[in-house]
């Protein structure tokens, strides 16, 4: 299967079939425009020849025609010049023509209505040969008398087609030209104007071939964007992969704890089922924890807005009844319409996590404040426990479930890797109530 055009392939031959149908239609308009206007000023001349005939025309006391011997319009004394003159009088019958009609037999108009002008394009039946007519008819007094007089004037065409064709050839040549250096300039400008997704490919490549790890050209607003998205997406897949590695990293590391107990077990026969039961629940725990952390999506640029309030008021119902013994007082701030866009898995994870940690210490109140800060997200949870031994421990990479001692801190590995993972940041500290308090402020994608 052939591959389609590119783009500018598709642009230039699209611009080239506008500039075509364009300067077609504009030189068809021009050309129509220019056929009229000479045909108009030719049909101009004639009528000012048709007055001419006119002034030099006499009719004597019988009413026949008397005509001067030469007349103001030199062409129709001059045998074919093109231009031929007729004068008929019906009530005479007879007819009057010009010197230039010698040889030919030219199709005067004869018959017309008094007081009427007509202006035509007559074509003679004998030769075929084209002409421009001015006819004119009168009412002529003699001896008080009206006798009809119909003046006729034809101009041959080949003067006027060979007009248009000069006309035709020079505008065509000179709209042909325009359209090539136009076209030409559209290439150029297309070229310059496409440069920039050149440019996005060839970094994209070097990218694949690891030679960058990012977009790092500075491109037009068009595809800033994309840029930034492109950038996004290779961000959050990195960071996938580091998590991945990490979690298989953590998990073999976690793992050998559990294994040596079990391969001790096996020195004391007896306790082997209550070792083994007990090493595979810790195992379970650890694989859990790990694959939790793994799965993590993070930042998720293409993520719908997810409104907050429902799933911290679900997080909540869950955590008041697994400490149901402790009937802790919950005090959510979160506006009904604050949303954000994260991942639905990731609301839970983070919120759940610290929500989880505050409970399990907290002696009766647990506070939970959420708001938005322009284009920052603010999480804040708060405990009247017994607060943080030592907060940066509890933030250490290698804290994990497998070596938690009793206090505050589970869970808050896969917090942490999720803020990071956001562009945001965890910092934990002494509560007002006494307790711990962690602050989460994650950035919009």
């Amino acid at each position: 299967m052939n591959p389609p055009p590119s783009i500018r392939a598709r642009l230039v031959w699209a611009a080239f079939a506008v500039l075509l149908v364009f300067l077609a239609g504009a030189g068809w308009a021009v050309q129509q425009a220019f056929a009229d206007s000479v045909r108009s000023q030719r049909f101009a001349r004639l009528q000012t020849t048709v007055y001419l005939l006119m002034a030099g025309t006499e009719l004597n006391d019988q009413g026949a025609l008397v005509m001067p011997a030469a007349l103001a319009e030199p062409r129709l004394s001059l045998a074919t010049s093109g231009l031929y003159a007729n004068i008929a009088n019906p009530d005479q019958n007879e007819e009057w023509q010009s010197s230039s009609t010698l040889g030919l037999d030219p199709p005067f108009v004869r018959k017309l209505a008094p007081g009427d002008w007509h202006f035509e394009t007559i074509n003679a039946a004998t030769t075929g040969r084209a002409f421009l007519a001015a006819s004119y008819a009168v009412k002529w007094s003699v001896n008080e008398q009206a006798a009809p007089l119909v003046f006729s004037v034809l101009e041959d065409m080949a003067a006027f087609d060979r007009e248009l064709q000069t006309f035709e050839r020079t505008l065509w040549s000179w709209l042909g030209g325009t359209g090539l250096l136009l076209l030409l300039a559209q290439t150029v400008l297309l070229r310059w104007g496409l440069a920039p997704l050149g440019r996005v490919a060839r970094e994209i490549q070097r990218i694949e071939k690891g030679e960058q790890a990012r977009v790092e050209g500075n491109y037009p607003s068009e595809l800033a964007g994309l840029t930034h998205n492109l950038n996004g997406l290779m961000d959050q897949e990195r960071a996938r992969q580091t998590r991945f590695k990490d979690a298989l990293d953590d998990l073999a590391h976690s793992l050998k704890t559990p294994l040596a107990a079990l391969r001790a077990s096996l020195e004391a026969p007896g306790d082997l089922p209550a070792m083994v039961a007990q090493q595979v629940a810790r195992m379970d725990d650890i694989v859990v924890h790990q694959l939790g952390r793994a799965g993590a999506s993070g930042a998720a640029r293409f993520a719908p807005q997810l409104a907050l309030a429902p799933i911290l008021n679900r997080i909540r119902d869950t955590l008041a009844k697994v400490y149901l013994d402790k009937d802790l007082t919950f005090a959510l701030d979160c506006p009904a319409d604050l949303s954000w866009r994260i991942d639905e898995g990731d609301a839970f994870e983070v919120l759940g996590n610290v929500l989880d940690n505050a409970a399990k210490w907290a002696r009766h109140t647990v506070s939970v404040r959420l708001w938005v800060d322009g284009k920052r997200l603010h999480i804040c949870v708060c405990d009247d426990g017994p607060g943080f031994a030592d907060p940066q421990a509890v933030l250490a990479r290698r804290v994990r479930l497998d070596e938690q001692v009793p206090g505050h801190g589970i869970g808050l590995a896969v917090v942490k890797d999720l803020v990071a993972s956001h562009q945001g940041e965890l910092t934990v500290s002494r509560a007002e109530l006494g307790g711990a308090q962690i602050d989460i402020v994650l950035q919009a994608a």
